[in-house]
């Protein structure tokens, strides 16, 4: 009875230049021959100038339908330049050895052939921009966001309805601006962002290279070291020391001559002089301003990418102090990623079509959430993170390398060891693996996964990084999730910690008493994977990233800064220390969940 429904929907799309996404039910699409359709040419005004509050000139790109008329505006903000973002290119793979991952403002053909403005930015200090450039997300660039949407909505051509676009640095600046509360602006939908910029930049206490790679790429014209103004000369050349005296700092070259000459690479400089959370963080991390957005939010994440990024979407949709109308996405990272997104043009019309143009599209009918499970490669709902059908399992390590709900029943059981060697020392880093006997039947992890594990080490501090993988029967991996932890970081903010999400306090640090066995809770991230049967998923613990491919320049692929002392690790697992990873095992779904 309901084919024939679906057929007609499935033809209205067709009329308007749409195909039918994975992400959609069609009982949930309404008035589809009511959405925006391809209809208009371009219109193309470049290099325009527009003063900020302060009176800085900024510089955009604006497209706009070539047709008189006012329309609704969708504002991109970055500094990777405007002028790479209209290229006419086709959506670049991942593997390509042409992708450009700062090609992230949006579709503006998409769009403006129906009926949108796209206006693409250059933060201040970058690309055409006049201004300093004081790092990405600034305080500043948030105010210039706010300034500019004003200035769109003054515009002919505007219809004084703003909303904004595009993915990474132009997700994160979407929430930010938010909480500006510019008033015409009216419906975000950030995708792929972080939510806390301290833990994006130091994975759990561990440097991550990221910003060194992002300095690479961004089109800065007038960088500003602000520690050295921030922290006073003083303090500045104090802190410069201490770095410097950094053990694992001290063993590297690369961070050594960027504190050496930090004017080198400000930014990356300004990471460095802050190990710990405080005000240069959270000036620029959308976490702590959630509570001062008013506007429609929609987030977009993916399985893969930076564990934080991934979950910032989650934490975002489940933080009551984010108090609006929310929905929230995420699908296949490496199998969909391609830039320019196209993929989710359709879920972006729909949503700005709603809030912009007022048509009731649906798409605040369907359920909250829109998960693709890796392994079905199918789309379903959900209605809360973690699902209230989970059933939590604890997989224990034991020994001979195993993964199991029962735990050790001995006590003083010897240590499973690990060594860990400085990369100028050791040609390879080692590993422990654990892994579960091999499911009998398919069996879906879907939520966050936490490992409490029990460890000693001979120094005073050490990283541990954790890879969730699923292994076939041919031992073939897929790695899953990865989760981190320096020790000195170890101590838990006991108010926002869950037993399958810890969640540390990162303001301080405490080196660890050498010898001394510690209990360590370990964020895994958040998986979704149905494993099949005769799979069986491992838990791997390293002391630092594998080593980059032979290359002459080692820094962008090294991942996180490796330890710089030779150390000796100590796993734990007997009765008295059950050291085990918690898993979110889901037993079942209704069908009517599934798209």
């Amino acid at each position: 009875m309901m084919a024939e429904p679906h057929r007609d929907v499935e033809r209205q799309l067709q009329k308007i230049g749409l195909r039918r996404y994975p992400y959609w039910s069609l009982k949930y699409l309404k008035n589809v021959e009511k959405w925006s359709r391809p209809r208009y040419k371009i219109r193309t005004a470049k290099d325009v100038r527009v003063k900020t509050r302060d009176g800085t000139r900024l510089c955009l790109d604006v497209f706009r339908p070539d047709s008189k008329g006012r329309f609704p505006a969708l504002l991109a903000c970055s500094g990777y330049s405007k002028d790479v973002q209209s290229l006419n290119l086709p959506p670049v793979p991942w593997e390509s050895p042409v992708f450009d991952h700062t090609v992230e403002a949006g579709d503006h053909e998409f769009f403006v052939s129906r009926g949108y403005v796209h206006v693409i930015l250059d933060a201040r200090g970058t690309g055409k921009s006049d201004g300093e450039f004081t790092g990405p997300y600034s305080g500043k660039e948030q105010e210039d966001c706010s300034d500019v949407i004003e200035w769109i909505a003054r515009q002919s051509w505007c219809d004084g309805n703003v909303g904004m676009l595009g993915i990474s640095w132009y997700g994160v600046i979407q929430l930010l601006t938010a909480a500006q509360q510019p008033r015409h602006l009216k419906a975000i939908f950030p995708v792929h962002f972080c939510g806390n910029l301290y833990r994006h930049a130091y994975h759990e206490g561990i440097p991550w290279n990221y910003y060194w790679v992002l300095e690479n790429v961004m089109a800065v014209n007038n960088p500003k070291l602000i520690s050295e103004t921030g922290l006073g000369k003083k303090e500045f050349e104090r802190r410069r020391r201490e770095r410097l005296q950094d053990p694992d700092v001290a063993q590297n070259s690369y961070y050594t001559r960027i504190l050496a000459v930090p004017k080198s690479r400000p930014w990356f400089a300004d990471v460095l002089m802050h190990p710990l959370d405080g005000p240069f963080w959270r000036e620029r991390s959308p976490e702590t301003k959630l509570g001062r957005i008013k506007v429609p939010v929609y987030l977009g994440t993916s399985w893969g990418g930076s564990p934080e990024m991934r979950e910032a979407a989650f934490d975002a949709l489940m933080n009551p102090q984010l108090d609006v109308s929310k929905r929230l996405i995420s699908w296949s990272f490496l199998a969909q990623y391609q830039l320019p997104l196209k993929d989710l043009n359709g879920e972006l019309l729909r949503w700005y079509d709603h809030h912009l143009k007022g048509i009731d599209t649906g798409v605040m009918d369907e359920p909250p959430m829109k998960l693709l499970i890796r392994g079905t490669n199918r789309f379903r709902y959900e209605h809360e993170w973690p699902l209230a059908r989970t059933k939590w399992t604890k997989l224990h390590l034991r020994r001979s390398a195993k993964l199991d709900p029962e735990p050790e029943n001995g006590r003083d059981l010897p240590a499973d060891e690990l060594a860990h060697h400085p990369p100028a020392m050791a040609s390879r880093g080692e590993t422990l693996a654990y892994t579960t006997a091999p499911f009998h039947r398919a069996t879906e992890v879907t939520g966050p996964l936490s490992l409490h594990l029990h460890a000693s080490v001979d120094q005073e501090d050490a990283n541990f990084i954790v890879t969730v993988s699923a292994v076939s029967p041919a031992g073939q991996k897929t790695k899953l999730q990865h989760g981190f932890l320096k020790a000195s970081h170890r101590a838990l903010d006991r108010k926002r910690s869950t037993p399958w999400k810890p969640v540390h306090d990162h303001t301080r640090s405490e080196p660890v008493e050498p010898g001394r066995i510690y209990e360590l809770d370990i964020s895994a991230g958040a998986i979704c994977y149905v494993f099949p049967e005769g799979h069986r998923l491992e838990l791997e613990l390293a002391t630092q990233d594998p080593f980059p491919t032979p290359s002459w320049e080692k820094m962008s692929s090294m991942g996180h800064l490796p330890g710089g002392r030779s150390t000796r690790y100590r796993i734990f697992r007997d009765q008295e220390h059950p050291s085990h990873l918690l898993v979110p095992m889901i037993p079942e779904t209704p069908e009517d969940l599934w798209i």
